[in-house]
């Protein structure tokens, strides 16, 4: 069970470093279409998830032109994004359920499970301490994630002018 101001900043946590990293891939967008930043940022912010965004990235990354070094790299690095974005979406898609003391006690992840004959909704998880420890180390994993993302850009001839 957890204190609500403290997840709460956990979560907000995990919300700044993950929009800082996302916000990234503007920089990989503009080296892999070899285009200027201006240009990048509106294919950016036209692509409205960010599942349509690492799509677009490994796509390029996949193309024969691309050096095979930097195509791992960045499959690499995307694959990273993919499963860091689970713990992300939880917390953002999520209810909160709270005990008669007022803490934080669980997740409701608010989302439909549906098969042939039934539908559900709602998976609960508790907001126990290795849940919390689970949460940082998802903060800690997509800060690493953007210092990756900050290398591959910085060594990145065509970006020197757009950083």
């Amino acid at each position: 069970m957890g204190n609500v101001p403290d997840i709460l900043l956990k979560v907000g946590r995990l919300n700044y470093v993950w929009t800082n990293t996302e916000s990234l891939l503007i920089y990989v967008i503009t080296h892999l279409m070899a285009v200027d930043k201006e240009t990048a940022v509106i294919v950016f912010l036209t692509l409205n998830t960010t599942r349509a965004r690492i799509d677009l990235v490994e796509r390029l990354a996949k193309r024969r032109s691309t050096p095979e070094a930097e195509r791992k790299e960045i499959l690499v690095a995307m694959a990273r994004i993919k499963r860091a974005s689970k713990v992300r979406n939880k917390y953002n898609h999520s209810i909160y359920s709270f005990n008669e003391q007022g803490e934080m006690t669980a997740t409701q992840l608010m989302r439909l499970v549906e098969t042939e004959d039934s539908v559900r909704y709602g998976k609960v998880e508790e907001l126990d301490e290795r849940e919390l420890e689970q949460l940082e180390r998802s903060i800690a994993e997509i800060a690493d994630i953007a210092q990756t993302l900050w290398r591959f850009i910085h060594a990145s001839p065509h970006l020197k002018g757009e950083i």
